[in-house]
């Protein structure tokens, strides 16, 4: 490897212009120095807005690049296990979008990708919305201070797909997105984080409020990934999991995950990132996120610093991806098994 790392990005939607592009330039000897999106055009507009030396025509070609060190992928779930695994096999590190893949076959392939080349630092971009409080909820369940979990209430709402008129996006392109549906994964990774612990799917209700959608060219889309989806799941202990994501959502968006136990409760304000406790028999009051427990966005430093120290992946790495996308799996087979 040259002493200036180099990445390749492949893909550069929105959360790889705001994120990843200011996140390795912060960086020290790390040089973005090629970018390959959707057509030549795009590639060319992002060259030119981030200082960009290179575009190529073909993901292909960055692969295929022996100067770039590791990759970075921002495109839609269709092409991640395939990017990834030639990634692999060209000997560069990869660090790809969430989420980690179409459906659970696909994961499994890049985690027996990246077991076959240990030497490289493979990373899926963590779900964001609850690091900083993410340490503080992890250690009240550890020590206790909850009591034994009941019930872990997972609500998250948005009005996305309430207006039948609104256009066929690619969250709904079950070519392009697989059994990915609305925030689930995202939400189940963070109370994953939480819980240390996979889910049994018990049950899964859902519904597609509007089948088809208008395409950007006209062109009528059928809709197969739900807007409305009600999961029920347990843990090892008996505690239920309990989910609702909506689309449909016409009034005020819901954004919130309730822990229950037998001594108390958090509350998780996803929308204003704040934490709240309520002990039994006592009222909620807010609780302090100490300096040590605050985490906040560093993906891109995390992965360059694994790349140069060897440093064990924690957000996110290839196994827990994989676990993830079993129980989105598991849940598309529970809803779809009765539609």
């Amino acid at each position: 490897m040259s002493e200036s790392l180099k990445i390749g990005l492949i893909g550069a939607g929105a959360n790889t212009r705001d994120r990843h592009i200011p996140g390795f330039r912060a960086i020290p000897q790390v040089e973005i120095a090629v970018v390959a999106n959707r057509s030549a055009v795009s590639s060319q507009r992002v060259a030119d807005a981030f200082q960009i030396p290179r575009i190529v025509d073909q993901w292909q070609d960055i692969i295929a690049d022996e100067s770039i060190d590791a990759i970075c992928i921002g495109t839609w779930p269709y092409l991640h296990a395939e990017i990834t695994c030639a990634a692999l096999a060209a000997g560069k590190h990869v660090l790809t979008e969430a989420r980690m893949a179409r459906d659970l076959p696909e994961a499994e392939r890049m985690l027996a990708a990246s077991a076959a080349r240990p030497d490289l630092v493979v990373q899926v971009v963590p779900s964001p919305m609850t690091l900083p409080l993410d340490q503080t909820i992890r250690r009240m369940i550890a020590g206790g201070d909850l009591g034994e979990i009941r019930e872990v209430c997972v609500t998250q709402t948005t009005g996305a797909a309430a207006d039948a008129n609104s256009a066929f996006t690619w969250r709904q392109d079950i070519e392009l997105s697989g059994h990915n549906t609305m925030a689930l994964g995202i939400y189940y990774e963070a109370v994953l984080r939480w819980m240390q612990e996979d889910v049994c799917v018990e049950a899964a209700t859902a519904s597609i409020s509007t089948g088809e959608r208008k395409r950007p060219d006209g062109s009528m889309a059928e809709v197969r990934i739900p807007d409305s989806l009600t999961v029920l799941g347990r843990y090892q202990n008996g505690a239920r999991l309990i989910m609702h994501h909506s689309g449909v959502e016409v009034g005020p968006s819901r954004n919130e995950v309730r822990i229950n136990g037998a001594k108390g409760a958090l509350r998780i304000d996803v929308g204003a990132v704040t934490l709240h406790s309520t002990p039994l028999g006592e009222i909620e009051r807010p609780v302090k996120i100490l300096p040590a427990d605050y985490q906040d966005w560093q993906v891109e430093a995390d992965f360059v610093n694994s790349i140069r120290t060897g440093a064990p992946v924690r957000l996110t790495d290839f196994a827990t991806g994989v676990r993830t996308m079993r129980f989105t799996d598991d849940v598309w087979q529970a809803w779809s098994s009765h539609a």
